[in-house]
């Protein structure tokens, strides 16, 4: 097993529940209303075929048509006759709402259905799009239920739009971008449209992540705005598929829901987005309702070096020096790649020191973790023909095609199908090892490869990287069978929550303040994904012989991401066991965790860097973190309003030093040393 040294469902939204049927189809041969929320009005407009949104009494955007590209040919509702109209009531995992949808028929084309769900208690609509071939078959890779004409909240030059990455992979940064300075941002899976001193804002985002990658495409024409959202997505830069998205085929075909809202605060808008992907795409893996995972990972430091000896003295320090770090009497000790350092004669050898490692773990109080890779084959360089584990395939029939005799090579690492029965038989047989060596915890890894596109999957009943990524992935988390804590790595942002517990938010990082500026910048705009998944995490966090200011800024970024997996060398005596003595027992910083949630950002405007300044409120209490990145002291001037917090008086507690002061008036005053974070506790004295 090898990694790159550098870095390394069943759909929740049921089956329509019709619960009455309001009203006969009629064709809509005049301007209609659909209401949502409690000032939303969807508004079709019958002589142009299109779709005006208007909420809080702003006209949100105009003119926007479903657009779907089959066999060839691009269709747009716009260009057929009258569509007939139905209303009909309808219950789902969100709640009760009104249905409406508008059914575009025309002589010798297929029929386009455009479906909007609406909700008296929700802030937001969702649409859909439906392509109906009347007996023919439908090929598309393209289908998009909202093409607007022209957004209307804001002008342009207060607006941002910011790029959100499909993946964590290749370190890769969210980044906010002034719409006067772009003429086109496309970001993966959703988009935000926001002005950053009103904080309102668009959200627009897709629910459905188990046959399409979608994206939403924000574009500035002479100061006209205008929003795509469309299924279908293919960028190498981003997806890294190196050919087009998948064709869906078959005698429908049906967008994924998309999620569309307006808020005068557009990170409780992303939060809505987050939880309303969680109601409609059920997880696939089981609920977890423990205690917020914390813990040590090895690929923090010792990387490569792993085994028994240096491993089970990591385990001595927390069980002895530290065990006051937990969050229910529980933390991880796990091992990363290369644990197989430790197993004799390759994967169909010999797990008898892994399951040693393991069962040591348990005697001193711990969770044993591990490492798997599941869809990566790092031994291609050797060729084709080496026999996989578990089965009688070789690796060659497993790699994933891309056409002309080429394959999806990404990390050091080629992919392997998700669909060929080798693949299966090999996630079960490693699975299995590791279940009889009684691990708790797993770590998966490099996991995109699985998504990836491809000519033609051994299922030739799977299509797309989607299609693909549901059969690998709901077989690995049926193998794990709910014996173990899943954590994802390298993976797609959003259509891993429905088979992992915890991800982590970005790429790797290890100990110094550009590390811990990297990891923000996907809290900073990926914060909400903590309501996607049980948590999400800013990966091991290293000390080593980091000045203290850096020490601190790198377990702060940590714990207000909602989790905490350290990674020094606890083998071995230095300065990072000292902090680690230090900070890691810290009860305050603890009850933070054990909260397990991500702090919201302050500021959005922060182009590819990241806010200073995050705050949360746990009951009554408010948090504060605050960094300064840069290389000289700094002082802030920090407004309650703009942190969320009614004037007043307030007695404001630095966690880790314990250090106090009362703040009157509207303004907190800080200043904080060069590279340094801290981290604060906001109560009434």
């Amino acid at each position: 097993m090898q990694k790159s040294p550098l870095r390394y469902s069943k759909i929740l939204l049921t089956s329509l529940s019709i619960v009455c049927f309001c009203s006969i189809s009629a064709f809509a041969q005049k301007d209609l209303t659909m209401a949502f929320g409690k000032k939303g009005v969807i508004t079709y407009n019958s002589k142009k075929h299109t779709i005006s949104v208007t909420d809080c009494g702003k006209a949100l955007f105009s003119d926007a048509v479903g657009v779907v590209i089959s066999n060839g040919t691009t269709l747009s509702v716009s260009d057929y006759p009258a569509p007939a109209f139905a209303k009909t009531d309808f219950n789902d995992a969100i709640g009760k709402g009104t249905k409406y949808t508008l059914t575009y028929t025309a002589a010798a084309k297929p029929q386009l259905t455009h479906t909007f769900y609406t909700y008296k208690d929700k802030q937001y609509f969702i649409t859909q799009l439906e392509i109906d071939g009347k007996g023919q078959e439908v090929v598309t890779n393209y289908i998009a239920p909202l093409t607007t004409g022209k957004v209307g909240f804001d002008i342009a030059k207060n607006l941002h739009t910011v790029f959100m990455p499909y993946d964590n992979d290749a370190f890769v940064s969210y980044e906010s971008k002034p719409l006067e300075s772009i003429t086109t941002n496309t970001s993966a899976e959703a988009g935000v449209l926001f002005n950053n001193t009103s904080r309102n804002g668009i959200i627009i985002g897709s629910l459905e992540h188990t046959v399409w990658k979608s994206a939403v495409k924000t574009t500035n024409t002479n100061n006209d705005v205008a929003l795509t959202a469309w299924a279908g997505y293919s960028e190498q830069a981003v997806t890294r598929d190196a050919i087009p998205h998948g064709m869906v085929k078959g005698n429908k075909v049906t967008s994924p829901k998309f999620f569309v809202g307006y808020y005068a605060d557009w990170r409780t808008g992303l939060e809505e987005y987050a939880k309303a992907n969680r109601l409609t795409e059920k997880p696939f893996v089981f609920n977890w309702d423990k205690p917020t995972p914390v813990g040590w990972n090895s690929w923090g430091v010792l990387m490569d070096k792993i085994n028994y000896e240096n491993t089970t003295r990591v385990a001595d320090f927390f069980a002895d020096s530290i065990p006051q770090f937990r969050v229910g009497n529980t933390a991880y000790i796990d091992l990363d790649s290369f644990w197989d350092n430790m197993v004799k004669g390759g994967f169909s050898g010999d797990f008898a020191k892994v399951k040693e490692f393991a069962d040591y773990c348990k005697k001193k109080g711990l969770e044993p973790g591990v490492y798997w890779a599941p869809f990566t084959d790092w031994g291609h360089k050797d060729g084709p023909d080496r026999k996989a584990e578990g089965g009688n395939f070789t690796f060659g029939e497993m790699w994933t095609k891309t056409g002309n005799n080429t394959y999806f090579d990404f990390d050091g690492a080629r992919a392997i199908d998700p669909t060929h029965p080798g693949t299966l038989q090999r996630v079960d047989y490693v699975i299995n090892k590791l279940k009889a060596c009684g691990f708790k915890m797993i770590k998966i890894d490099f996991l995109g490869h699985a998504a990836a596109e491809s000519t033609s999957f051994y299922d030739k009943n799977v299509t797309t990287g989607m299609q693909a990524y549901k059969v690998g992935m709901e077989r690995l988390v049926k193998a794990l069978d709910g014996q173990m804590l899943i954590y994802a790595a390298i993976s797609p942002n959003l259509a891993t929550s429905s088979y992992a517990h915890t991800r982590r938010i970005a790429c790797d990082a290890w100990k110094t303040m550009e590390q811990t500026q990297y990891t923000l910048n996907s809290v900073n705009y990926g914060w909400w994904q903590t309501y996607t998944y049980n948590y999400i995490d800013a990966d091991h966090v290293v000390f080593a012989d980091e000045s203290e200011g850096e020490n601190r800024a790198r377990l702060i970024s940590s714990v207000i991401t909602g989790t905490l997996i350290t990674g020094d060398d606890y083998s071995k005596h230095g300065n990072w066991s000292v902090r680690a003595k230090e900070w890691l027992s810290n009860k305050e910083m603890l009850k933070i965790v054990a909260n397990g949630r991500a702090f919201q950002p302050v500021e959005g405007n922060m182009g590819n860097k990241t806010s200073e300044t995050f705050v949360q409120k746990i009951g009554d209490d408010y948090y504060l973190a605050v960094f300064n990145y840069g290389k000289e002291k700094k002082d802030y001037k920090l407004p309650l309003e703009r942190l969320g917090i009614k004037q007043g008086t307030y007695r404001l507690t630095d966690i880790f030093s314990a250090e106090n002061k009362l703040i009157k008036g509207n303004t907190i005053d800080l200043t904080l040393g060069a590279e340094d974070g801290h981290l604060y506790k906001i109560v009434k004295p």
